[in-house]
């Protein structure tokens, strides 16, 4: 996320010209491009597996503050952050522990970053009795008994997640995601990235598909997490068709984020409850609400309630692979910076999927989530078109080295995901294959795969 000065981001949107500004913010030029890595981690009893407390995950962080230049992060009394020199610590609703990594020249700052976060937080954690999960869904605790993080805006979105979806709260309590930043240099060029990384969605479940166990029991999918989040809310997530069209642009995204209902906004530190009047951003901007007018503010508070595969933050923030161990982790990156970053791997990312049918898309797109590299569309298999995508990643990433635009070859990061590929089975299927036994057996499953302490 850019900086903005305070007063600028509390401007009155007097003109819909603004909020096009406000997302052109984040086009760079293309020698200043970088990249951003966002994990979420399940924090769960080393001993039980079961989801740990917030109480338990506030000790970490108090243990943690002040230790390497963390900072906390309070609401009232609670801590619920750390906040660094270059990165974050964030919890997520159900207790998620999230990284927040600063935007970095290449993958080698992010995963030094990371690895940072893993010795201080690891560390401390085992300490503590904790273990970190690289896995998208909570495995063995139910939904009723994990408990809400104490914070504001989860005391609006929660119960709203109940009117929208029939999943929405499992998606905020049970499930975790790895996030990728990526930046544009112009509106043709973002909305091209933002076609890519939709028609890739299907390619990115199958191929980072690590969660196909909940409470306890196979799902029938690979990818929970992804059937979770179909069944979340309709109007903020999944894909934005609109954005497929050949002339779409930023006026597209704004279309989609102004007809979308607001939770809430924000005033005097104090979340305004907006779920009850069903008034979208758009509603709001011509009417206000009461006595109030939106704001820039209120724009940027809005677009960080959109939840689709990919969203404007204003960098592109890519949204729809699972949770994963940490040798995975930065391979989410090195795939889209590799292919977002390299005009003939997007031409090709078109020819591949612009020849398919919404309808056949959208099959491919729920079939990815059960199927893995196994879902096949009339351009072959997940697996085949997987394995034509990642030599083009990996030859962009050594070309961008040898232009100078990284500070180190990035590719080694596909490595992990080339066996993947060649086998066609999944870190979902390969930890089905080992569920069985008793909890203790299951645990050292879970620890063996998914434990963020190993490498």
């Amino acid at each position: 996320m850019l900086p903005f000065a305070s007063d600028k981001h509390a401007q009155l949107i007097d003109a819909p010209q603004q909020l096009k500004e406000f997302l052109l913010r984040g086009a760079r030029p293309r020698k200043d491009w970088g990249v951003g890595l966002e994990s979420e981690k399940l924090v769960v009893d080393r001993q039980t597996g079961e989801v740990a407390s917030y109480e338990r995950i506030r000790d970490l962080l108090a243990r943690l503050e002040g230790v390497g230049g963390w900072e906390g992060s309070y609401e009232g009394e609670h801590l619920l952050g750390l906040q660094g020199k270059r990165s974050s610590i964030t919890l997520e609703p159900g207790g998620q522990l999230e990284l927040s990594g600063r935007f970095c020249c290449d993958i080698h700052c992010s995963w030094r970053d990371l690895s940072r976060y893993r010795q201080l937080v690891m560390e401390t954690g085992r300490e503590l009795d904790l273990m970190f999960l690289g896995l998208g869904v909570q495995p063995f605790t139910p939904l009723e008994k994990i408990d809400w993080l104490p914070k504001a805006r989860y005391d609006v979105m929660g119960p709203y997640m109940l009117k929208a979806g029939s999943m929405g709260q499992r998606m905020m309590k049970q499930t975790a995601g790895t996030q990728v930043n990526l930046d544009y240099s112009d509106e043709a060029d973002c909305l091209r990235k933002l076609r890519a990384v939709q028609w890739l969605a299907p390619v990115c479940y199958a191929l980072f598909a690590n969660s196909p166990v909940m409470e306890d029991n196979p799902t029938g999918f690979l990818s929970t997490r992804g059937h979770i989040w179909s069944h979340t809310d309709a109007d903020r997530c999944g894909l934005i068709l609109q954005l497929f069209a050949p002339d779409a642009g930023f006026d597209s995204y704004i279309e989609y984020a102004l007809n979308v209902p607001m939770y809430f906004i924000q005033r005097d530190n104090r979340y305004i409850n907006l779920t009850n009047q069903r008034l979208t951003f758009g509603h709001y901007l011509e009417t206000g609400w009461q006595e109030c007018k939106a704001t820039l503010a209120d724009w940027d508070l809005h677009l960080s309630t959109l939840f689709p595969e990919v969203r404007l933050r204003p960098q592109i923030e890519i949204r729809s692979a699972d949770s994963l161990p940490p040798a995975y982790t930065a391979s989410v990156a090195a795939f889209y910076k590799g292919l977002l970053y390299c005009d003939d791997a997007l031409t090709r990312i078109e020819s591949l999927f612009n020849c398919l049918s919404e309808e056949d898309f959208l099959q491919l797109y729920r079939d990815s989530w059960k199927l893995g590299l196994k879902a096949t569309s009339s351009q072959g298999s997940l697996q085949e078109i997987a394995a034509e995508l990642l030599p083009l990643a990996s030859t962009s990433l050594r070309r961008q080295f040898e232009a100078g635009c990284t500070g180190a070859d990035e590719s080694s990061f596909l490595y992990p995901l080339k066996e993947l590929v060649e086998s066609g089975e999944t870190l979902a299927e390969q930890l089905l294959a080992r569920w069985r036994g008793s909890r203790e057996e299951k645990l050292k499953v879970l620890f063996d795969r998914c434990d963020f302490s190993h490498r």
